[in-house]
């Protein structure tokens, strides 16, 4: 996938007062390159005034829109472990239970409800007995971002509305499609593209690589949506766990960004 479509000003976007969307992907702790691109376009004067995220992108979004800035974010995310395991129990059948994560949730964004939030935000999720994608936007939201993140066969699947739902990365792990009809500008950030340069594949990472190969046409499509589509290269060799290289994620997502920016003179798209 290339690294961007169309073309257009910072100022021009600014001084027109087009309304930015801004799509996140699912991907594990390589989420926060999210951060790291989302640094880079505060720093030009471009924040979003709409935001769909999947799996970890909801996690970020739901922080960006309750007015975190992304190093804030980076901060809280160190600082929580929220990527890792160490916030979850065992529940039934040997799988983990997420309840343990509202309470971090409460701790940084008080009121579970959408419409406590600064920007709006969709959340997406997969209903595993209808076989299809789910988009909250009102309502409770943790029990959102607990849905969105629940990867299969590790979590318990969180029940919500008489629905059972699963991570929201198995029907729509780039939910630029929900947003887009409310944005004049699109961005999108996709952290999960594959790296082909590699001599073996361990098998920790045969799950990741094989779910995002499936979901790669769909992703493409997707990707098809925005003006600026953000997608940080050979992502694939960090693991969806690598929580040794936070930092370096973060800086990958910034650097790549920037470069995009300076190679267009300053103009993205």
């Amino acid at each position: 996938m290339g690294s961007n479509v169309g073309i257009g000003s910072t100022e021009m976007i600014m001084s027109k007062q087009k309304k930015i969307g801004l799509a996140l992907s699912g991907g594990g702790i390589r989420g926060i390159a999210q951060l790291g691109a989302l640094k880079a376009l505060y720093e030009h004067g471009l924040k979003p005034d709409v935001i769909a995220g999947t799996s970890a992108g909801s996690i970020v979004g739901a922080f960006t829109a309750a007015g975190y800035e992304p190093e804030e974010i980076f901060e809280i995310v160190v600082k929580e472990k929220i990527f890792s395991y160490r916030n979850i129990l065992f529940g039934k059948a040997g799988l983990f239970d997420m309840k343990s994560f509202e309470r971090l949730y409460a701790k940084y964004i008080p009121k579970d409800d959408f419409d406590s939030l600064e920007i709006p935000l969709y959340v997406m999720a997969t209903d595993i007995v209808k076989a299809q994608s789910v988009t909250f936007s009102q309502g409770p939201l943790y029990s959102a971002l607990l849905a969105s993140c629940c990867v299969p066969l590790v979590f318990l699947p969180v029940k919500r509305e008489g629905m059972i739902l699963l991570d929201g990365g198995i029907t729509n792990n780039f939910p630029t499609d929900i947003i887009r009809d409310k944005c004049d500008y699109l961005i999108g950030i996709h952290v999960n593209s594959l790296s082909s340069d590699i001599e073996q594949i361990h098998m920790k990472d045969t799950l990741d690589r094989s779910f995002h190969i499936v979901i790669g046409q769909a992703v493409i499509d997707r990707s098809k949506l925005c003006e600026l589509l953000i997608e940080p290269p050979d992502m694939s060799r960090f693991g969806m766990f690598d929580f040794r290289k936070m930092k370096e994620i973060f800086n990958v997502g910034y650097e790549h960004t920037i470069s995009l920016m300076g190679k267009t003179g300053h103009h993205i798209g």
